[in-house]
């Protein structure tokens, strides 16, 4: 690696495979903004400006040992993602598809066969999101039809159509792998990527502030402790909005990404432990390989773009009221592990949040980690988002339930430990403390969970707003732990194809 000195450092990255170095630019201008004003690639465009669209979604790709032929290729929205974080990678956008003579690639050409396209208007940020699977496809193997459908759906949750309609895009999606081959040499890439890389940390002073890019956890804390008022900036999916949207000056930006030991996922005898820097993709596929019941809560967190850029770090330490990691991890009895330069300290998840938006983390410590206890003998999960909208949308109430039963000799279930969160039902993520009383000891029968259910009214006073009513969050959350009860007792429990039927109803109705 070429090392730059500190004042002249540049950002570096590769930009549909050309390697190009960044110099004055302000530390939150936006990776859309520099794409169409200052490289004037118009094909990337502007819609919400949060994320919510897709119509800005660009491919990122990054080195990474675990991923194939050592680079990582995802999905993610331009509008939110500022500048200088891209700094060692590599940005890949619709103008830089076409085939080496000059032809649409095989995405583009599927779109134009399909008729997949009106205004067009989208249709850059769907091109995107499709080669994102395309490559993905090609470089760990080919699905079953069922699968490839649904991995289609899945693709594609971040991206908003309002004219052509999503059969003929899906149709698309599925034609692109009958035409002639046309994947990435991931190679060749990796060793672009090798070659942009530097042994000297970005730290980019501008007029308009300040961007740092520690390595390591140590370098952070340091420069945490000295730079008390900084913004400690992960995948930018949250402070994107507040420059977007709020227009709220971002001057000192202390940026998490580039810290490899942050990254980390780790599994020993006792928990999972998942680092702050750790993707909202990587995080919850690590959930949900040791609790499946958590896969439609995984997919059902904002959108593709949404979880390959935020981290679960970054929704923790957020503390939003709403945040759908919260209260399953809750549930689960997770941790966060909290460091400065003196010390490390752990709390319990739920012991964080302190009152909306407060937290109990002092003014110079980091989020490091976030620990969940490994599954146990008996235990019962499930976790349940009403929103809206199906995919990428706010809920309005969220709820986990973690269960964990034992059989008595007469061979009836008990409940040894009853732990229930909520989102959405109160200023913070929060314990349902009466309803699991009323629980705990019992057996794991109709009457107990009848009686949790009347307890649920004492432990929440839920507000009013645009999502839903407080009736309604009341009534919801009883309904949810009736659901749960009807897919885990110990005599008929129906499959959760069956519960979701009833689900998506009341989400229909809020």
């Amino acid at each position: 690696m070429r090392p730059h000195p500190a004042a002249v450092r540049p950002i570096r990255l590769l930009l549909n495979g050309e390697a190009i170095d960044v110099g004055d630019i302000g530390p939150t201008c936006s990776l859309l903004s520099w794409l169409r004003e200052a490289r004037h690639l118009a094909g990337t465009k502007e819609g919400c400006a949060e994320g919510d669209c897709g119509a800005c979604t660009v491919v990122v790709a990054e080195l990474d040992a675990a991923a194939a032929e050592g680079v990582r290729l995802a999905a993610i929205n331009a509008c939110i993602q500022f500048l200088p974080a891209l700094d060692g990678k590599a940005v890949f956008t619709v103008e830089g598809l076409r085939s080496p003579t000059g032809g649409l690639h095989p995405v583009q050409q599927a779109m134009v066969d399909c008729h997949a396209s009106q205004c067009g208007f989208c249709t850059p940020g769907f091109v995107m999101s499709l080669w994102a699977l395309y490559e993905d496809v090609q470089a760990n193997g080919p699905s079953s039809p069922t699968k490839l459908q649904n991995a289609l759906g899945t693709a594609l949750s971040g991206n908003l159509c309002r004219c052509t309609g999503y059969r003929p895009i899906l149709d698309a999606g599925e034609r692109m792998f009958d035409l002639p081959l046309q994947a990435i040499d991931r190679a060749a890439l990796a060793d672009a990527l090798r070659a942009i890389q530097t042994d000297t940390p970005l730290d980019r002073v501008h007029a308009e502030g300040r961007f740092r890019a520690p390595r390591t956890l140590d370098a952070l804390l340091a420069a945490r402790a000295e730079s008390l008022a900084a913004t400690v900036l992960a995948g930018c999916t949250d402070i994107g909005l507040w420059v977007n949207k709020q227009f709220r000056p971002v001057t000192d930006l202390l940026y998490i990404g580039a810290i490899e030991e942050l990254k980390r996922i780790d599994t020993d005898n006792h928990r999972l432990r998942i680092g702050a820097g750790a993707t909202l993709s990587a995080a919850w596929a690590a959930l949900v390989q040791h609790w499946p019941q958590l896969s439609e809560m995984a997919e059902r967190f904002a959108s593709v773009p949404i979880r390959n850029a935020g981290t679960l770090g970054g929704n923790v330490a957020n503390g939003s009221p709403i945040g759908d990691s919260m209260p399953a991890l809750i549930a689960l009895g997770a941790q966060v592990e909290l460091a400065n330069v003196r010390r490390a300290r752990r709390l319990p998840l739920e012991a964080l949040y302190l009152d909306y938006m407060k937290n109990a983390m002092a003014a110079d410590e980091i989020l490091v980690a976030i620990e969940v206890p490994l599954p146990q003998a008996g235990q019962q999960v499930r976790s349940y988002k009403i929103a809206k909208r199906f995919d990428s949308d706010i809920s309005a109430v969220c709820a986990a339930f973690a269960l964990t039963l034992a059989t008595d000799s007469a061979g009836r279930a008990h409940i040894q430990d009853a732990r229930i969160a909520f989102g959405g039902m109160a200023a913070t993520p929060r314990r349902a403390s009466a309803a699991e009383a009323a629980l705990a000891g019992q057996p794991w029968c109709e009457g107990s969970v009848r009686a949790a259910m009347t307890a649920l009214a004492t432990d929440y006073t839920p507000l009013d707003d645009l999502r839903a009513s407080a009736e309604y969050r009341q009534t919801v959350a009883r309904n949810l732990l009736w659901r749960f009860w009807l897919e885990t007792r110990p005599d008929a429990p129906l499959p959760v194809s069956t519960t979701q039927v009833f689900a998506l109803r009341q989400e229909g109705a809020a």
